[in-house]
Formats: C-alpha cells, structure tokens, sequence
C-alpha cells in the first residue's frame, strides 16, 4: 500500500475547499482511502495539499457532515464505515444450511471475475501490475512452504489487486464485501479445496494464468482465465462432495452390515 503522504496532490485554485473535498471524495469512490483507514493530521493535509489549514478544517467538515469521514476525539480522523455487510447473518446461516448457496456464490463470482480480468488487462497501471507480480511470488512461496493460510490469504488479496486494476469502482467496493465474506470462510474454504486430488499447485498455476493475461494486456485471454478458475474450482468442489456422499454411503453399509452378522450371530447361540 502506498504511504498515505503521496496520495495528496497541491491544489492551486480558489474553490480550495470544493477541490481538498473532491480529491479525498474521488480517493474513496476509487477504493484508495479504505474505511477505518486514519488520514494523515491537519497540518500534514494542508503541507500535502498546499493550502492552509482552515481551508483543510472545514473540507473535513464537510465530508464528516456527509458521513465519509469519522472523527474519533482524541485518535484523528477516519474513512467512515460506508459499506453494509453483505448480508446478515440470519441469511448467511441460512444459505450455510442450503448447499446451493454455494454454488450461486461461485456463479456470481465467476461473472464478477471475467468482467474484472477483462477490464483489468485494459486498464492496468504500473503500480497495478506490481502489486499483482508480487502477489503472484507469494503464492509460489506460499505453495512451495506448504503454508495453507499464507496461501489462502494471498488467494484473496490476488483476486481483491485484479479487482482493483479493473479501476472499475463500483466492482471494487461490492466484490470487497463479496472477500469479506470468503475470508471468514463463510462460503469458501480453499483448505478443504486443497485438500482434493492435491489441487493447489493447479490452482497456482490458473493464478499464474490470469495475472499473464492482464499482465500482457490481453483482454480476452484473462477472461478466459478467470472464467476456467472459477469452473475448476466449482468442479473440484462437487468432485469432492461426491466422494464425501460415496464415503458416508460406504460406511453406513458398512455398519448395516456389521449389524446383521452380529443379529445372526445372537439368533445361533
């Protein structure tokens, strides 16, 4: 993340207030100041910006009056909480008690996703193509330490640096809350996915697939790419429910059976 003092620039005009405020406005429509995150004080906004301190003052007045910005006495000031969680969690133990949930999530991913690579190869920055370089490291790393939740963590942070390069901003706020929910684990626990024909180094490798495609500007490709992903995925994870039904079916006809002998038994003594 970009220290927070290069995010400001110096603004020369007579409507300072108007464009101090329109400058952090357009930093949290475009996803760069996060909410909880602390602004730097108001001396160092005004050295950033250029203007003098009132002038600072009452621009921060005005977005705290909006509810961007919340300022907590004592601590500084914040970006206000501006996203809602996705959904409420008598819904989301709903859903967890109905497995199709599940797949609808990964169906709303999928197209969210192909949208995202696509726009991503378009719309890539220089700083966009290095935060998604580095994260590919670390999901080599990640897979070659055999480290499940350094892996899960940079899974998420990978798809959440695509979805920033889309520059796409209301994709960028809705999907956050879509991670939020994949973090806690609440539809998506790569742990158990790993665990199916040993799939993270092809997960690896789709990861690998997608960031070359928005990396080389390839629209079409990266689509594709994260398309396939998410199919794989969907894929692996019916394979293995599968097998998990087949198991339990085996056992039960395994313990029925046990039963009978054990009746016939008794019936012969």
């Amino acid at each position: 993340m970009p220290a927070l003092d290069t995010l400001f620039d110096p603004i020369a005009s007579e409507s300072v207030v108007d464009l101090v405020a329109a400058q952090i406005e357009g930093m949290i429509v475009q996803g760069i100041l996060k909410e909880g995150m602390r602004l730097p004080s108001e001396r160092d906004l005004s050295e950033r910006f250029d203007v003098s301190r009132p002038k600072v003052r009452d621009a921060l007045k005005r977005l705290e009056g909006q509810g961007l910005l919340h300022v907590r006495h004592g601590e500084g000031t914040f970006i206000a909480r501006l996203t809602g969680e996705a959904m409420a969690p008598a819904l989301i133990d709903l859903y967890a008690r109905h497995g199709q949930a599940f797949y609808d999530y990964l169906e709303y991913r999928r197209e969210q996703e192909a949208f995202a690579a696509r726009m991503a190869a378009q719309r890539a920055t220089p700083s966009d193509r290095a935060a998604i370089e580095a994260l590919v490291d670390e999901l080599e790393a990640a897979q070659a330490d055999n480290d499940p939740a350094r892996s899960e963590v940079a899974d998420v942070t990978f798809h959440g640096a695509i979805v920033n390069a889309s520059h796409n901003a209301m994709l960028i706020h809705m999907m956050r809350s879509i991670y939020d929910l994949t973090r806690r684990g609440v539809f998506y626990n790569r742990r158990y996915l790993r665990t199916i024909d040993g799939t993270g180094e092809m997960l690896l490798d789709q990861h690998r697939q997608i960031a070359r495609a928005v990396l080389d500007g390839d629209p079409a490709e990266a689509e594709r790419a994260a398309r396939d992903h998410l199919d794989f995925v969907e894929q692996s994870f019916r394979a293995g429910q599968v097998r998990e039904e087949r198991e339990a079916f085996a056992r039960k006809r395994k313990l029925a059976g046990t039963a009978a002998v054990g009746r016939g038994g008794s019936t012969r003594g």
